[in-house]
C-alpha cells in the first residue's frame, strides 16, 4: 500500500463547509501530501465524505480512519468501496473499526463477523479493476493479528512510539502500519500541556481509552482522573518547534511504522490548520 511516509489526519473538515473542504483538499495536493486521513464522528457519514474529497481532488489518496462497523452494515460499505474503488483506482482506503465501547459487543468478535459478511456479499455491481483496499484499527495484538490476517494492515491511534515497536513485531514485514500523531506547535510547555489536556480529555475518560493507556504502561496516576500527566501528554501529543515536532515523527518510521497519518491539534472548529500543514509539507514531503 503506496500512501507516502507521511499524510494528513484530521477531524477540521467536520466543521467546515464544503466549499472550504474543497479548497483545501485542493491545496493539500498541491502541496505534495499524498494521503489525507478522515475519522467518523458523529456528523459527516464515512464513505459519502470520502467520496467527496476524492471528487474534489486527482491524485491524493483519501482514507476512511475509521468508518465504524457500528454505523452500517457490511453489505452497503462493501457497495459503497466497490463503487469508489472503480470510481478512483487505488485512491481510497476503507479503514473499519469497532469504534468505542458497545454493551455486551465484544469488538474482536463483532469485527470477525463484520469481516465474514463482508467476503461473501454479492450483488450485481461491476468489479473494479482495481480492487478495494481496507485496513483494520487496530491495538492489541488480537486485532492486529486480524488486521494482518484479513487485511493490508493496520491504523493506530493514539499511540506511542514503543508502541508501533511491538505492533511492527505483531504484524511482520508485510502488512501495512499507519500510525496516527496529535502533533501542537507550542513552545511554552504551560500553554501546550493545556491545549493538549483538552485535546486528550475525552480519550482520558472513556473506559475503553483509559485500558489502553494503562496496557501502554502508563498508571492511574498518569491519567489523573482524566487530566493526564506532563509524561503521557507528552508522549501522546508531540509540542514544540517544527524541527522538534518532526523529529519526533520520524520515530515511528523508525521504530516500523509504514505512514504516518499528523494531526495538527490547537486550531480552532471552523478554521484551518493549513498554514501549519504548509509548513509540515515543507519539512516532510519530498521537494
Amino acid at each position: 500500500m503506496e500512501l507516502g511516509r507521511f499524510g494528513i489526519w484530521t477531524f477540521d473538515f467536520e466543521d467546515q463547509p464544503a466549499s472550504m473542504v474543497r479548497d483545501s483538499v485542493r491545496e493539500l495536493e498541491e502541496l505534495g501530501w499524498p494521503a489525507i486521513w478522515i475519522p467518523e464522528r458523529d456528523g459527516r457519514e464515512a464513505l459519502t465524505h470520502a467520496g467527496f474529497l476524492l471528487s474534489a481532488s486527482e491524485r491524493i489518496a483519501v482514507v476512511n480512519g475509521i468508518a465504524r462497523i457500528g454505523s452500517r452494515g457490511a453489505r452497503w460499505a462493501h457497495g459503497a468501496a466497490l463503487l469508489l474503488a472503480d470510481a478512483y483506482p487505488g485512491r481510497h482506503v476503507l479503514g473499519l473499526g469497532f469504534g468505542g465501547a458497545r454493551p455486551g459487543v465484544k469488538p474482536l468478535e463483532a469485527m470477525s463477523e463484520y469481516l465474514d459478511e463482508l467476503d461473501t456479499v454479492t450483488n450485481a455491481n461491476p468489479l473494479p479493476a482495481t480492487p478495494i483496499r481496507r485496513l483494520l484499527a487496530a491495538y492489541g495484538p488480537k486485532m492486529l493479528g486480524l488486521a494482518r490476517d484479513r487485511s493490508e494492515g493496520a491504523h493506530t491511534y493514539h499511540v506511542t512510539v514503543p508502541h508501533t515497536a511491538s505492533a511492527r513485531e505483531v504484524l511482520g514485514d508485510k502488512a501495512f502500519l499507519g500510525v496516527e500523531h496529535a502533533v501542537l506547535f507550542e513552545t511554552d510547555p504551560g500553554k501546550a500541556r493545556e491545549v493538549a489536556r483538552e485535546h486528550l480529555h475525552p480519550y482520558l475518560t472513556s473506559e475503553y481509552n483509559v485500558a489502553k493507556f494503562l496496557r501502554l504502561g502508563y498508571t492511574e496516576a498518569d491519567i489523573d482522573g482524566g487530566r493526564g500527566s506532563d509524561r503521557l501528554v507528552d508522549d501522546l501529543v508531540f509540542w514544540g518547534e517544527l524541527d522538534t515536532v518532526v523529529a519526533k515523527l520520524h520515530g515511528h518510521l523508525d521504530a516500523g511504522a509504514d505512514h504516518v497519518g499528523i494531526q495538527v491539534i490547537g486550531v480552532e472548529p471552523g478554521e484551518s490548520a493549513m498554514p501549519h500543514w504548509r509548513r509540515l509539507a515543507e519539512a516532510l514531503l519530498p521537494s
